[in-house]
């Protein structure tokens, strides 16, 4: 061994870096055991309290530290071009909340989405042109009225398909209803 260092060795068995006594029964395994599990529950306590810290630092964490883009949150200077991003914010889903649109919506990528449109109509683009551009860099999702393709087929006809299914077993219920009462008068 050298002089200054100082070596760890791992225990040779679980529990043998605590104390054992040789008194009580069979030879101080009962001392040792309560011993080695509070040890654990002690060890298993620490794992869970961290784990809870850390699961709340991340929020923290994952916070966007870029500025908000300039056209976020500041209307256009023309009244006209401004009502027709509104108009068009309007019609656009938020990507993060699913449930808003970009105007309603105070997430980052809302915001930027925002940016996006303000700035295309400053620069003379049409609504449908930047609509289209938004569909094609995120998707029809980005719609909320996506267009009637392959895709969206069951989108659009599930509603009607579930119609015609509801009414279908329904006329078959009323009809068997009829059948039975014929038969037992």
């Amino acid at each position: 061994m050298r002089r200054g260092l100082i070596y760890f060795r791992a225990p040779a068995k679980a529990g043998a870096h605590l104390p054992s006594e040789r008194s009580g029964t069979a030879g101080g395994m009962a001392t040792h055991r309560s011993e080695m599990g509070s040890c654990l529950r002690r060890g298993t306590v620490a794992f869970l309290l961290s784990v809870l810290f850390l699961g709340l630092a991340s929020p923290v964490a994952a916070q966007d530290r870029l500025p908000p883009a300039p056209y976020a949150y500041q209307q256009l200077k023309d009244p006209a071009q401004e009502s027709r991003a509104k108009a068009l914010m309007e019609e656009l889903r938020c990507l993060v909340c699913q449930g808003q649109s970009i105007a309603d919506s105070d997430a980052p990528l809302a915001g930027d989405m925002r940016h996006e449109v303000r700035s295309k109509i400053a620069a003379g683009e049409s609504p449908s042109e930047i609509k289209s551009w938004l569909v094609a860099r995120y998707g029809n999702w980005v719609s909320y009225d996506p267009p009637f393709d392959g895709a969206t087929a069951l989108l659009w006809l599930g509603p009607l398909l579930f119609l015609a299914l509801g009414g279908w077993l329904a006329f078959g219920r009323f009809r068997r209803g009829e059948s039975e009462e014929d038969g037992s008068a």
